[in-house]
């Protein structure tokens, strides 16, 4: 290392003026000629900087700074733009893609896409595409010859109620009799309170569905010839029986729960036709999702018991099951009267004969596409 005399001082203003150099003790360095200069420098500055330490110069003496290497110009793109730049390719390839993919689609009304021509008039009865996929599955159908009591799933309700029903009045064109012969049977509608009206659609949904079924001529009760039925509203001095919507708790307390499923009943202590909101909301498995067709079998069912009949069971394998038949539960003999075996059960009405029935809505039921 060599001693740094007066003039290497002052290259070193020539570094720091360029912005290579240290400045001195006051953050700016001064040229040739100011203050600094050791020509004009007192005798306490030159005696100040001869208490100064020694210095190393950057380089050494005689030597041309390197050159500093030239960055290309992708190094210097990136080193601008960061992750940025590795970016910008990627949504290039994902743009030609896109692109690409919707060429490819066929125009609507290509041939690659349309049906076999029409046969012969110009109809709409031509040949079937031999390219075409089938998309959905059709939802498989309930065994019947299986234990099918289980509540199905489905849509929410209300588990619990007041206790105590609110009659729906009559509708402008409710009310008619059904049915001209027969023993006269009126009964009103009603719905428990507390219940939750959008579970069911709502008191006069429910009381449409009983009044039309219980107004069929033909395949409901009034079509049987030995009864006819008239809906009255809370005016009716006392019905002879009262369909009553009503909580799944409510029902237990009515009607017993020696059988666990969900079911309804008939209390003639009440006077009530329980419809259980548990299977007006969710159905039967029987039934398949069929729920306007249950529906209409758990008012006849049970309107049934108000009118004097009993439990009967399957009785002819593979035919429509009677609508007193425990359909709620299953439409298989065997698996019904097991349930039936339970204390409290109806031990007598199904035989275990391994008879199994299509599900049935109606006690006249006509038949197919009448």
């Amino acid at each position: 290392m060599e001693r740094v005399t007066e003039g290497a001082r002052n290259s070193d203003w020539d570094i720091a003026s360029a912005g290579h150099g240290p400045a001195d003790a006051r953050g700016s360095s001064e040229p040739p000629g100011s203050d600094e200069d050791p020509e004009f420098a007192s005798d306490a500055d030159r005696e100040r900087r001869a208490a100064e330490p020694l210095r190393a110069t950057w380089r050494p003496a005689g030597t041309t700074p390197p050159e500093r290497p030239r960055r290309s110009g992708l190094k210097k793109f990136t080193s601008t733009f960061g992750w940025r730049a590795y970016l910008v390719p990627v949504l290039l390839v994902v743009t030609a893609l896109v692109v690409w993919d919707t060429t490819q689609k066929p125009a609507p009304g290509d041939s690659a896409s349309s049906s076999s021509p029409a046969g012969p008039g110009g109809g709409d009865g031509g040949a079937a595409d031999s390219t075409a996929i089938a998309t959905e599955i059709p939802a498989e159908k309930i065994r019947l010859d299986i234990p099918t009591a289980e509540l199905p799933e489905g849509g929410a309700y209300s588990k619990t109620g007041e206790g105590t029903w609110h009659t729906v009045p009559l509708s402008e064109n409710s009310g008619e009799r059904a049915g001209d012969s027969g023993q006269l049977f009126t009964y009103t509608i009603d719905v428990e309170d507390g219940l939750d009206p959008g579970s069911f659609g709502g008191d006069d949904i429910f009381a449409a569905t009983v009044e039309a079924t219980l107004s069929d001529d033909r395949k409901g009760w009034a079509g049987t010839g030995d009864v006819s039925l008239q809906r009255v509203d809370d005016t009716h001095p006392e019905p002879n029986f009262r369909v009553s919507l009503t909580s799944p708790e409510t029902t237990k307390q009515l009607c017993g729960d020696a059988i666990k499923y969900e079911a309804s009943c008939y209390t003639s202590a009440h006077g009530r036709v329980v419809i259980n909101l548990a299977r007006w909301v969710r159905g039967a498995k029987a039934f398949s999702g069929n729920m306007i067709s249950y529906q209409q079998y758990v008012i006849n069912h049970e309107v049934g018991h108000a009118l004097g009949n009993s439990h009967v069971g399957c009785d002819k394998d593979g035919g429509l099951a009677p609508v007193m038949m425990q359909q709620s539960f299953g439409v298989a003999n065997d698996y019904v009267a097991k349930l039936n075996d339970l204390p409290g059960g109806d031990r007598d009405a199904v035989p275990a004969d391994g008879k199994v029935c299509q599900p049935n809505a109606w006690p006249v039921p006509q038949p197919k596409g009448d």
